[in-house]
């Protein structure tokens, strides 16, 4: 299974885990449709919401793997 890392680009989590959605819009990213998120990736959004990406990206990962048991 691929892991999400900083550099991964909104647009490709929200299309291969759904179900990392909800991790983004509980911290405040609420764009994830829009076509700039798309091509943004994940540090990027987080430094433009004030957020370290490294919490993130593990919580993302962890629900990535919850979801694949």
């Amino acid at each position: 299974m691929a892991q999400i890392t900083e550099k991964t680009l909104i647009g490709e989590i929200v299309r291969d885990h759904p179900e990392a959605i909800d991790v983004l819009l509980s911290i405040g990213m609420h764009c994830l449709g829009c076509p700039a998120s798309q091509a943004e990736s994940l540090e990027e959004a987080c430094a433009v919401h004030g957020l370290p990406a490294a919490p993130v990206v593990e919580a993302i990962n962890g629900r990535i793997t919850a979801a694949a048991k």
